[in-house]
């Protein structure tokens, strides 16, 4: 890590830190809604609605953290990139919950079980990594692993949209179910970002 001779404002750790927190809540939700009867699924929905309001705080307090701070802990471009990717992955998983709700889905496609497992497991990782920014160690195997489960996310969505286009589906539920898979896959897309941007972030602080 380059040597500095100026302070550095430390609080955007812990915001880092809590915002990713925030996404592991999420993507619990986002598994207990697999299990749930549809009686259910308005009250998870509800909760995951919490979620992502506590996220957006978040995400504004960095923001506002950083408009405010003379020294920051790495560039303020990255910290930017930083906030909005996790505000990302976060919203994609409400409007992914949200959609099940409004659309009456009774039933998700095999395979959507798949999806959610690889952003539970990304979501684990990611706040387990953003701890390790105030060192900038440890964070290779990290970002290393969340582009290998970007990839099999994306391998999952293929066969999910060559289920949907199988004949078995009338056309309104193909439209629907794609909807829903296909924002499955953006919060995937996005951990990557986010982990793109920790490695750009630790190249620059190397």
């Amino acid at each position: 890590m380059r040597f500095r001779l100026t302070p550095r404002e430390t609080s955007f750790y812990d915001m880092f830190a809590a915002s990713a927190d925030n996404i592991v809540t999420g993507s619990k939700l986002l598994m207990e809604l697999l299990g749930a009867e549809s009686s259910a699924r308005a009250e998870i929905a509800e909760r995951m609605r919490a979620a992502e309001h506590a996220g957006d705080d978040a995400t504004h307090a960095i923001f506002h953290q950083l408009n405010s701070s003379f020294i920051t802990p790495f560039d303020r471009e990255d910290i930017y990139a930083l906030a909005s990717s996790l505000d990302d992955i976060m919203d994609f998983m409400e409007e992914a919950v949200d959609l099940v709700v409004l659309y009456q889905v009774e039933e998700l496609p095999k395979g959507v079980e798949q999806q959610i497992e690889v952003l539970a497991r990304a979501a684990e990782l990611t706040a387990e990594a953003m701890p390790h920014l105030r060192t900038m160690d440890n964070l290779t195997e990290y970002w290393i692993e969340v582009n290998r489960l970007e990839n099999q996310a994306d391998q999952i969505h293929r066969k999910l949209l060559a289920q949907l286009f199988n004949g078995k589906y009338d056309a309104m539920e193909v439209l629907k179910l794609k909807q829903i898979v296909d924002v499955l896959e953006e919060a995937a897309d996005a951990f990557e970002h986010v982990a793109n941007t920790v490695e750009t972030i630790a190249v620059k602080e190397s």
